[in-house]
Order: C-alpha cells, then sequence, then structure tokens
C-alpha cells in the first residue's frame, strides 16, 4: 500500500515541472529584496508589488488594449501559417521553386521588423492591416522552413513503396509525408505564435490608436515604468498561452507522440 501511494505520488510529481516556479519565485523575491533596500532607484526599476499594483489598477484598460494586439496577432498568424504552408509544400513538391524561393525567405528575414513596420504604415495608415502584415512577415518563416525539414525527411522507401503502388502525389503527400512532418508543423506554429505576438506589439510602437504597443509608448511618456513592466508580463502570458493551446491541440491531433 505504501509502495502505490508512493508511486502515485511519483507519478504526479513528475507530470508537474516545479523547477522553473522556483526558479521564478526565487527571482521575484531577489528582484522584490532589490527595490525594498533601494539596491536600484525605485524610478528606474519598480519592485514586483508595484508592477502588480499597476496591473491591478489597468486592468479595464489593459484588457481592452490587449482585445487589438490579439486580434491582430491571431489574424497575422493565421495568414503566416497558411503561407508558409503553401510556400513549403511548393518548394517541396518542385525544386526549381525551391531553389528560386529560399533564398528570398532568408533574405526576407534579415530585414529588422523595426524598418518595415514604418513603411507599412505609410502604405496601409494605421489601421490593423499593417500591423496584420508584419505579423505574417515575421511569422511565416519558421512556419515554411520547419514544414519543409519535415517534408523532406521523410523515409524515401515509403515514398518509393507509394509509387510501386501508384499512388498520386496527392497521396503521397497525404498519407506519407504530412503525416510524418507533423512535429516539424507544430514546431513552427509555435515559434510563429512567439513571433506574432512580439511582432504585433513592435507595430503598434510606430503607430496606431489602440494595442499593448501604443499603451506602452504612453505610459512611457510618463515615466510610469511600473506600467511598462506590468504590459510586458502580459505580453509574455499572452504568448505563453497560445503556445499551450498549439501544444494541446498537437496532443488531440498526434496522440501519440508526448509534447513538453
Amino acid at each position: 500500500m505504501r509502495r502505490r501511494l508512493q508511486n502515485t505520488t511519483n507519478n504526479n510529481l513528475s507530470g508537474v515541472n516545479i523547477v522553473p516556479v522556483i526558479v521564478i519565485a526565487l527571482f521575484l523575491m531577489f528582484w522584490q529584496m532589490a527595490c525594498t533596500l533601494e539596491w536600484v532607484p525605485g524610478y528606474m526599476l519598480p519592485s514586483p508589488v508595484r508592477v502588480v499594483q499597476a496591473f491591478v489598477a489597468d486592468f479595464p484598460l489593459l484588457m481592452d488594449h490587449a482585445k487589438v494586439t490579439l486580434l491582430e496577432a491571431v489574424l497575422g498568424l493565421f495568414c503566416g501559417v497558411l503561407l508558409g504552408f503553401a510556400c513549403a509544400v511548393l518548394m517541396d513538391a518542385f525544386p526549381i521553386v525551391k531553389k528560386g524561393l529560399y533564398p528570398i525567405l532568408v533574405l526576407s528575414q534579415t530585414i529588422p521588423p523595426v524598418a518595415i513596420a514604418p513603411l507599412l504604415i505609410l502604405w496601409f495608415s494605421y489601421g490593423i492591416a499593417p500591423k496584420v502584415i508584419l505579423v505574417v512577415l515575421v511569422s511565416f518563416f519558421p512556419m515554411a522552413v520547419g514544414l519543409l525539414d519535415g517534408l523532406q525527411s521523410v523515409d524515401e522507401d515509403m515514398i518509393k513503396l507509394m509509387h510501386s503502388m501508384k499512388a498520386t502525389r496527392f497521396q503521397i503527400f497525404r498519407y506519407v509525408k504530412f503525416p510524418a512532418a507533423l512535429p516539424e508543423f507544430f514546431s513552427g506554429v509555435r515559434i510563429a505564435v512567439a513571433y506574432s505576438v512580439v511582432g504585433a506589439v513592435i507595430s503598434e510602437w510606430l503607430g496606431g490608436f489602440s494595442g499593448l504597443g501604443v499603451y506602452m509608448t504612453r505610459v512611457k511618456k510618463s515615466l510610469a515604468y511600473d506600467k511598462m513592466f506590468a504590459v510586458i508580463f502580459l505580453v509574455s502570458a499572452i504568448s505563453l498561452m497560445l503556445m499551450a493551446l498549439v501544444s494541446t491541440i498537437q496532443k488531440k491531433v498526434m496522440p501519440w507522440t508526448r509534447v513538453r
């Protein structure tokens, strides 16, 4: 009975990784102590307690701005995933497309998003369009590269077997290539999720009427750094929640694998 209880407890503890929680808690304690003992001036680094107080005080306003940022991130992510998926499939199916398109994809990632955002705002005004386009630009690349690597790492013997069975190119993609590339597909989506939220905030920095990036620029001008940190933590929380959602979908789609 004792052994069974011990095994059950170990299984429950193994399912929950408490190490990151402990590390974060120690970091917050050290941060609070540094602010309380005035190792760092309060106007330069607000304490975690002040950040929480600022978050609670501006919670309704933060939620209104977060809705806009989340909408931009989700729309851009959806379009970026579709664009990356299409590019990966075309490059896998046609080698000449890969030779011509892949260098352009790599070159597109050498341009900082901060340099592109003003041009997008100049071309598409201050609405939601330039934000979504920037999110697409920063999120489709990991999707395209990750899925392409997955499609091209399929066992050649499986493809030869499908050819011997007179399978069409679409059937080979549906029953062999894409199922084998699903882990890389979801890995690319998780990376794209993180980039999408950051891209939306960056685009809002340089122009807009609402969104977490707009809120950050406003509180920065008033030197309210506790509110700045509150927005940073909220952006991180949104990214983590979206990544957790992708991991949950992966578990449903691929129940035979273990998602960490």
